[in-house]
């Protein structure tokens, strides 16, 4: 799960990226993280521009992660695939799918994981993602 879904989430109730992390929480679906990815999560939602959307607090932030990484199934980086993408930040999120064995890396960047392909990784958007889930 890109770190632009986590953000998703928590500034909509309604957006289809919570009802992905709702699914994550009922264990419908597995969230695969690597330590890396969990502290780009951290950083990113602790930026104020993103604090005055979702109302957390950086202890708020704090627990919301470890209730995230308690459901999530913890990725170890064996293999460094770099590089691939073009962000640097993506690099992490790949790496994550690609060790995980993922089925799918659910992003609204799809153009910027076009080779996940070649790792036989579906990229789909979190609409896209619950779609497929639900057939």
């Amino acid at each position: 799960m890109d770190t632009s879904l986590v953000v998703a989430a928590l500034r909509s109730r309604l957006s289809a990226s919570n009802q992905l992390l709702r699914r994550v929480a009922d264990r419908k679906e597995v969230l695969l993280v690597s330590p890396a990815l969990l502290l780009e999560y951290e950083e990113v939602l602790k930026l104020p521009e993103h604090r005055v959307w979702h109302g957390l607090s950086e202890l708020m932030v704090d627990v919301f992660l470890s209730e995230l990484a308690a459901l999530a199934k913890p990725v170890e980086i064996h293999f460094r695939w770099r590089p691939q993408a073009s962000d640097p930040r993506d690099e992490m999120v790949l790496e994550a799918a690609i060790n995980g064995s993922a089925d799918a890396l659910i992003t609204f960047n799809i153009r910027d994981f076009a080779m996940a392909d070649k790792f036989h990784i579906r990229i789909l958007r979190p609409g896209e993602f619950l779609r497929s889930a639900r057939t």
